[in-house]
């Protein structure tokens, strides 16, 4: 008989209670060190005051009014990315696949107003911009697409890092070209910035629109707020999600003038993306994570993460591989099964987050404490300990 709650999720048998910053408590009483923040969503942690106190004194006075009305939550953080970001105009939205569907919509109607037949979206091997039909026909891979046929055309799958292959794949029909600056789902693969760089002179050089999806890497994740801000490039349309909410839903798609100016009255539309809650919590988020100060602490505390890692790596060379990633968005390559280190984890009260090509997610809240990063570390060294032993004897 199937179960009340739809089985579409392998969960780990454990049942979360509370949170406070980067602990999480489980129903038998056990603190576990939460390096996965909810897949990067808790980009404050657990129970932030700030957020609490945000979305407390916003439900006290206005749940909800829809978009037929002006909504100042909204326009307040709407005008703050604005002046944060590349961006002239915002959507909101209430995850990272709605994002993706609005930035395919957009551009795709820039080109039909300007009078131009260019249907085609190139995007990339590894990919991964959500669960829809159009996000999963925008990644391409079997495991997503089985079964869900006939997929939305007009994506053009590139390997990962073949720029011959993008080139050529680059044409007069090509609307927009889509990418994460660092591939999250796909184990953690930084672009590098010179890559980045060329993409957006590509795109510049044949009219395509640069749709980047920070829904993972952005809001800080890095150790700016936006991932592509390392190359210095701006796109032209940008997904975003998870950490901007700080654990409460909401999304976003931001765009230049150029871009979004052919998304007209009725163009598009979302019943609770922007509601009053969720722009509280979002506009508290972005006055913390955008501060010049904050954003310094989470590029040194990422070096430290990682230069633990790679001690890691070193003292356990069948168990790890390498390190992956930027700033406190990193990956652990893994020799061994990396859901058996997980797991292994799991047992040393550790939470990490399972990502393709065998790698370990450390996602792990932006205001993780140097105290905290080295007990993660210290954990993780038991739990390869324990994964390797288990190996051994099997």
């Amino acid at each position: 008989m199937i179960p009340s709650v739809l089985p579409t999720y392998n969960r780990a048998p454990l049942t979360f209670v509370e949170g406070a910053g980067a602990w999480l408590t489980e129903a038998d009483g056990r603190r576990f060190l939460d390096m996965g923040a909810g897949i990067a969503v808790n980009a404050l942690g657990h129970a932030h005051p700030a957020l609490v106190a945000a979305l407390t004194e916003q439900a006290g006075r206005l749940w909800h009014v829809s978009n037929l009305y002006r909504i100042p939550e909204q326009e307040a953080l709407a005008d703050r990315l604005v002046a944060e970001t590349f961006a002239d105009t915002v959507f909101f939205t209430n995850s990272g696949t709605e994002s993706l569907e609005l930035a395919v919509k957009m551009a795709r109607k820039h080109w039909h107003a300007a009078g131009e037949d260019r249907p085609e979206i190139v995007t990339f091997g590894g990919a991964f911009h959500g669960r829809s039909t159009a996000a999963i026909a925008a990644a391409g891979s079997e495991k997503m697409t089985a079964g869900f046929g006939p997929l939305m055309p007009g994506f053009v799958h590139v390997p990962w890092g073949d720029h011959e292959a993008l080139r050529a794949a680059v044409t007069e029909r090509t609307a927009a070209v889509l990418i994460e600056p660092v591939q999250g789902e796909g184990g953690i693969r930084p672009l590098p910035d010179q890559c980045l760089r060329g993409l957006r002179e590509l795109c510049d050089a044949t009219g395509a629109l640069l749709i980047l999806d920070e829904v993972q890497c952005g809001m800080g994740r890095t150790g700016r707020l936006f991932a592509h801000e390392w190359a210095g490039v701006a796109p032209d349309i940008m997904m975003v999600a998870k950490g901007i909410g700080g654990g409460f839903p909401l999304g976003a798609v931001l765009a230049t003038e150029r871009a979004g100016s052919a998304m007209t009255a009725g163009t598009h539309g979302a019943t609770y993306g922007g509601n009053p809650l969720a722009c509280a919590v979002g506009l508290r988020v972005m006055e913390i994570v955008a501060d010049p100060g904050f954003l310094e602490t989470v590029r040194t505390r990422g070096a430290e993460l990682r230069a633990g890692l790679e001690r890691l790596v070193a003292a356990h060379p069948e168990v790890f591989e390498a390190v992956r990633g930027r700033g406190m968005m990193l990956g652990l390559k893994c020799r061994l099964p990396a859901a058996e280190v997980m797991t292994a984890g799991f047992a040393e009260d550790v939470i990490t987050v399972p990502a393709a090509d065998n790698v370990l997610r450390l996602l792990p809240p932006l205001t993780l404490t140097a105290a905290e990063a080295e007990e993660a570390l210290a954990r993780l060294d038991c739990a390869a300990r324990a994964a390797r032993a288990a190996a051994e004897a099997a």
